[in-house]
């Protein structure tokens, strides 16, 4: 029992585990995101929330700590099949067998890292750490956060094409990502499986489509 975590098995489920933890995540986050379309009262009271909750805060390094995890096992999980795989593997015809999300999630995987670290650095470094103006709603001041989303969005014209083929990569990762955690899990039955994949998919489009909706309006229509 001891060994699990450092077992093949043991190491598909902390990274299985991780990845439904930051599924939860990735939905609060696009929910708070979809108010920059509602209006800017809206979308800066939900951002002072997020920062100023004790709970929020204390999530705040558990979160990084989860996609770091993620990031680990993925790469420990990846390196050792391309190592165990044979020398003949290249002439094997993959495609019959497993999707292309399934064959590509650690490209994938790199492609949404670089779209965080965008991310990180544009919005949530800025934030916490630049000089950000503020702004008074229902008698609080707080950090004006939607002048601060919406103005990279608007003034700096390479974001948008970055953050969307970000939030497809992401959509694509999370197609084969969300069901393939539950299988590790051990919800693997053929009934379930069939409904996580369709779930799976619905929630790849939601995320995808609604990161991608916020960057094209404020791009193309704001």
């Amino acid at each position: 029992m001891g060994n699990i975590f450092s077992s093949s098995i043991g190491k598909k489920l902390v990274m299985s585990i991780s990845g439904l933890f930051l599924l939860l995540f990735l939905a609060l986050h696009l929910t708070i995101n979809l108010l920059l379309l509602v209006g800017p009262d809206a979308f800066n009271l939900a951002a002072n929330f997020m920062g100023t909750n004790p709970i929020i805060m204390i999530m705040e390094p558990i979160l990084g700590l989860g996609f770091v995890i993620h990031i680990l096992y993925a790469t420990i999980i990846t390196l050792k099949n391309q190592t165990a795989r044979p020398q003949g593997y290249k002439t094997v015809d993959q495609s019959n067998a497993s999707t292309w999300q399934s064959r590509n999630m650690y490209v994938l995987g790199l492609i949404v890292l670089s779209f965080l670290i965008m991310h990180v650095t544009n919005f949530f470094w800025n934030l916490k750490f630049g000089t950000v103006p503020t702004v008074i709603v229902d008698g609080v001041e707080m950090h004006n956060t939607y002048l601060l989303v919406t103005s990279l969005f608007t003034t700096v014209w390479w974001i948008n094409p970055l953050y969307i083929i970000g939030a497809l990569a992401l959509g694509y990762h999370l197609s084969h990502g969300f069901w393939s955690a539950f299988h590790t899990i051990g919800w693997n039955n053929t009934i379930w499986m069939k409904r996580l994949k369709v779930i799976s998919y619905l929630y790849a489009i939601l995320i995808a489509g609604g990161f991608s909706i916020i960057s094209l309006y404020f791009w193309l229509l704001a």
